[in-house]
């Protein structure tokens, strides 16, 4: 049996939504992709704040927040799927090592994805990881479902740069994940086709 040679890992990739989404969920939303495997995929759109900021997460979980840096910090949107649960996107801060908070996930690329409320104890005093990104909810694919979307133009790809998740104002996002390809929203259709 011949095995799959064009299969593709989107982990630690971008995908930029196409003119042409009509998913109101991903309409011009740029997704951090934590993991892709055969089995699937899972990211966080960074490009879709909520309307609340850290300080306010923090009231809800009712924990201080000691760090002045963050407070103003938006919430995001991470996608349609368990809207209520946190996810904390952060550098890793054991590089090579064992996360030092309970449920992480490391992904290539010097970062780590935690759902644990552990990370926001750290935060909460005064210290944790440096540079955090904080979503409610985040973004999935079955099996073979984003190659199928990615198939029929539904998405660009492109490799994650750090810079735009952690240092580009939200508004800029999409255009600057744009640029890492070369392309500015103008150039592209929202008609989809195909070569």
């Amino acid at each position: 049996m011949a095995t799959d040679s064009a299969s593709i890992n989107l982990t630690h990739h971008f995908l930029i939504a196409m003119p042409g989404m009509d998913d109101e969920a991903f309409a011009k939303s740029v997704v951090y992709m934590c993991e892709h495997s055969d089995r699937g995929a899972l990211g966080l759109i960074i490009n879709k704040p909520s309307d609340i900021n850290l300080k306010n997460l923090f009231d809800k979980v009712e924990l201080p927040l000691r760090r002045d840096d963050l407070s103003q910090a938006l919430v995001f949107q991470g996608g349609p799927v368990q809207t209520e649960r946190g996810f904390v996107l952060h550098e890793s801060m054991m590089p090579g090592n064992e996360s030092v908070y309970a449920s992480t996930m490391t992904i290539p690329g010097g970062l780590e994805m935690t759902t644990s409320k552990d990370v926001l104890e750290a935060l909460s005093t005064g210290a944790g990881p440096r540079k955090v990104f904080v979503s409610l909810g985040y973004s999935a694919w079955g099996e073979g479902q984003l190659e199928s979307e990615i198939s029929d133009n539904s998405w660009l790809t492109v490799a994650a740069d750090l810079d735009v998740i952690f240092d580009t104002p939200v508004e800029q996002r999409y255009d600057k994940a744009l640029m890492l390809l070369g392309l500015q929203s103008w150039m592209l259709s929202p008609e989809a086709g195909h070569a």
